[in-house]
C-alpha cells in the first residue's frame, strides 16, 4: 500500500510536469507549479524553527522533561503541541526515551494536536468575519472530542502496544479537554492566547531563519547547539518535491469526487463549498480556511471538525513525513482520516440539518 501511494503521488508528479509543458493545458501544470512555489512560504514558516528546534529541546529537558518521567511519560510528548513541520518531530526526536513514542509523538500528534494548536487556530483567528466564529470553533471542539479515538487507533497501526499508546495519549486527552473548556467557557481569552503563541511561533522562526543564515554564510557558529540550516532546508525541500506531486493528484481526486460530493451535499443540506472545502483542507489548511465565509452554518462545524485532524494531509504532512520518517506514512494518513471522518459524522450527528425553504 505505501508503495501504491508513492507511485500515485509520482504520477501526480508527472502528469502535471508535462500538463505544464503543453501549456496548462488541462489545469494540473498549475498545480504542479503551486508546489514549487510553496517552498518560500514553506521554508519562512519552519526552518527557523528547526534550527531552534535543539536549543528548545535541551531547555525542556531541564525543565519539565523530569516532570513527566516522574509521571511514567515520554518527553517525546512535548513535540505534541508544536505542529510536526514547526519544530514538533524535532522535538521529539531530541526528548524521547522510545522510538516507537518518538515517531507516536513527533509525527502523529503533532500532526494533529500541534498542528491545531500551532496553526490552524491562529491561522482562522485572523481569516474569520463576524458571525463565522461561533460556527467554526464549535466545530473546532467537535474535532478535539475525537482525536484522542484517533490517535490511539493511529498508534495501534504504527505498531505501539495498547498499554503504551493509552499511557502516552494521556497527556494529549488532558489538553483537549483544557483546549475544550477554555474554548467553551472563556473563548476570547483562548483566542487571544492563541494568536499571542502565533506570534510567538513567527518570531522564533525569523531569529532561527537569520541566525542560521548567518552562521551558513560567515562559517562563524555564534550560537552552539544550533542546528545548521542546510539540514533543515533539506527537509523544507523533501516536502516541496512531494507537494510537485501530491497537489496535481490532489486536483484529480476533487474532479473524480465533484459528482458524488455534490450529491452527498444535497443528502446532508451542505452547499457546494462546504463540501469542496474538505477536499481541499484535506491537501492545504491555509485556502480551506479562506473558504469559511461562504459556507453554510453546519459546513463551517464540519469544515472545522475535519481540520482538527485532517488538515494539509496530503500537502506539507505528507511531505515532511516522508522526508524524516518513511515508514509512519500509512499511519499518518490513516490517523488522520480516521480523526477528519469522525469529525465529520459527529458534526452531522450533532448539529441540526437546516430546515428546507418552502
Amino acid at each position: 500500500m505505501e508503495q501504491a501511494i508513492l507511485w500515485i503521488l509520482a504520477a501526480g508528479a508527472l502528469v502535471g510536469g508535462l500538463d505544464l509543458l503543453i501549456g496548462n493545458r488541462f489545469g494540473l501544470g498549475e498545480r504542479f507549479e503551486e508546489g514549487f512555489k510553496l517552498l518560500g512560504p514553506t521554508a519562512l514558516s519552519m526552518a527557523g524553527i528547526l534550527c531552534l528546534a535543539p536549543l528548545l529541546s535541551n531547555a525542556f529537558r531541564v525543565t519539565i522533561a523530569p516532570l513527566l518521567q516522574n509521571l511514567h511519560l515520554d518527553p517525546a510528548m512535548l513535540g505534541g503541541i508544536l505542529a510536526i513541520d514547526m519544530g514538533g518531530y524535532q522535538m521529539a526526536v531530541d526528548l524521547a526515551q522510545s522510538p516507537d513514542v518518538e515517531r507516536y509523538a513527533g509525527i502523529l500528534v503533532a500532526s494533529t494536536l500541534g498542528c491545531t494548536i500551532s496553526f490552524t487556530i491562529p491561522m482562522s483567528i485572523g481569516m474569520m468575519q463576524n458571525g463565522d466564529s461561533d460556527d467554526f470553533f464549535r466545530g473546532i471542539l467537535i474535532g478535539l472530542c475525537v482525536l484522542p479515538v484517533a490517535l490511539i487507533l493511529g498508534g495501534l497501526i504504527s505498531g505501539m502496544a495498547l498499554g503504551t499508546v493509552l499511557v502516552q495519549t494521556l497527556p494529549t486527552l488532558v489538553l483537549s479537554l483544557a483546549l475544550i473548556a477554555g474554548l467553551r467557557f472563556i473563548p476570547q481569552k483562548m483566542l487571544k492566547g492563541f494568536s499571542i503563541f502565533a506570534a510567538l511561533i513567527r518570531w522564533l522562526s525569523i531569529i532561527g531563519l537569520t541566525l542560521g543564515a548567518v552562521q551558513y554564510i560567515s562559517g562563524f557558529t555564534f550560537i552552539p547547539g544550533l542546528a545548521p540550516i542546510g539540514d533543515a532546508m533539506q527537509v523544507v525541500s523533501g516536502i516541496g518535491i512531494v507537494m510537485l506531486g501530491s497537489l496535481p493528484a490532489a486536483e484529480l481526486l476533487r474532479r473524480a469526487l465533484a459528482k458524488p460530493l455534490k450529491q452527498m451535499g444535497r443528502r446532508f443540506g451542505l452547499n457546494d463549498i462546504s463540501l469542496a472545502a474538505i477536499l481541499i483542507g484535506f491537501v492545504s489548511v491555509t485556502p480551506a480556511l479562506a473558504m469559511v465565509k461562504d459556507m453554510d452554518h453546519r459546513g463551517k462545524t464540519m469544515n472545522a471538525a475535519f481540520l482538527v485532524c485532517a488538515a494539509s494531509t496530503l500537502a506539507s504532512h505528507l511531505g515532511y513525513t516522508l522526508s524524516v520518517e518513511r515508514s509512519m506514512m500509512i499511519p499518518l494518513l490513516l490517523t488522520k482520516l480516521i480523526g477528519g471522518i469522525l469529525g465529520v459524522a459527529f458534526t452531522l450527528l450533532l448539529v441540526k440539518r437546516p430546515k428546507a425553504k418552502n
